[in-house]
């Protein structure tokens, strides 16, 4: 078996078909081993008596409640907004609306992306002293969607496209 055959991630999905995790083909020919898996999705090689899994399903259900949970980063932040909430211009930094300094903590309602000039301009004040507004709601962001890993578009990142 090639090298890169054996790199490539494996999707594990619940025993109800949610996606779980990626792991390594190393590790999922280690749980059809152990039988807590079955291979929902496998391509054309084998791995001695087992096909190459790309998809396994878990046999047993497993709860996962850590699933939707999002850690609150800056950059997790900007990804949520994509614009300055302010003047909606692109988005640089991250904002406090209560400030750090007045005992704002970084959380999913007290940070939205702001604009270098914005951010100055707001500076250690809220948004109400400062004369600005929001042009956002902030909250956290809305549950990840699930993109298939494997699908007839996907290419991974580098494979030369046909």
């Amino acid at each position: 078996m090639a090298s890169a055959a054996l790199e490539r991630d494996v999707l594990v999905l619940n025993a109800s078909y949610e996606p779980l995790q990626r792991v390594s083909v190393r590790h999922a020919i280690k749980m059809l081993v152990r039988e807590v898996a079955v291979i929902e999705e496998a391509s054309d090689e084998s791995f001695g008596p087992f096909p190459m899994p790309r998809v396994l399903r878990l046999v047993r259900y497993v709860v996962a409640r850590w699933r939707n949970r999002r850690g609150c980063t800056k950059s997790a932040v900007k990804a949520r907004d994509r614009m300055c909430a302010y003047c909606g211009g692109t988005a640089e930094t991250v904002d406090h609306i209560v400030p750090r300094s007045r005992g704002g903590t970084l959380t999913w309602d007290n940070a939205v992306a702001a604009c270098l000039r914005c951010n100055h301009r707001k500076a250690d004040r809220t948004p109400a002293e400062a004369g600005m507004t929001l042009l956002v709601q902030p909250g956290p962001p809305a549950p990840l969607t699930y993109a298939p890993l494997y699908s007839p578009l996907y290419t991974s990142p580098g494979a030369a496209l046909a």
